[in-house]
C-alpha cells in the first residue's frame, strides 16, 4: 500500500510519477523499498488519468460502505432471498476489485 501512497502523494504534489520519486517517498517514511514493485507500480500506471480513478473510487466507496451501515435494517428484512444480496455483493466487489488493478 505504501507504493500507492508514495503515487498518490507524488500526483497530489504535481511531480511525475516515476521509480526513484516512488523510491524516494518510500524511503523518506522509513520502509524498505522493493524496485520491482516500485517499477511495476510506475508501468501500472501508465496512461491512467489518476484524476478520474480517484473521482470514479469516492462514487464506489460509499456504496461498498452502505450495506453495513444498513445492517440493522437488514436485520428488519431478513425474510427476502438471500440470492438479491449476494449478487449486489458480488457486483459491488467486481466494481472496487478492477481500481484495485489500476494501483497494483
Amino acid at each position: 500500500m505504501e507504493y500507492v501512497y508514495a503515487a498518490l502523494l507524488l500526483h497530489s504534489a504535481g511531480k511525475k510519477i516515476t521509480e526513484d520519486g516512488i523510491t524516494a517517498v518510500v524511503k523518506a517514511a522509513g520502509a524498505d523499498v522493493d524496485a520491482v514493485r516500485a517499477k511495476a507500480l510506475v508501468s501500472a500506471l501508465e496512461g491512467v488519468n489518476i484524476e478520474e480513478a480517484i473521482s470514479k473510487a469516492a462514487f464506489a466507496a460509499p456504496a461498498a460502505v452502505a450495506p453495513a451501515a444498513a445492517a440493522p435494517a437488514a436485520a428488519a428484512e431478513a425474510e427476502k432471498p438471500k440470492k438479491d444480496e449476494k449478487a449486489k455483493e458480488k457486483a459491488e466487489e467486481s466494481g472496487m476489485e478492477g481500481l484495485g488493478a489500476l494501483f497494483g
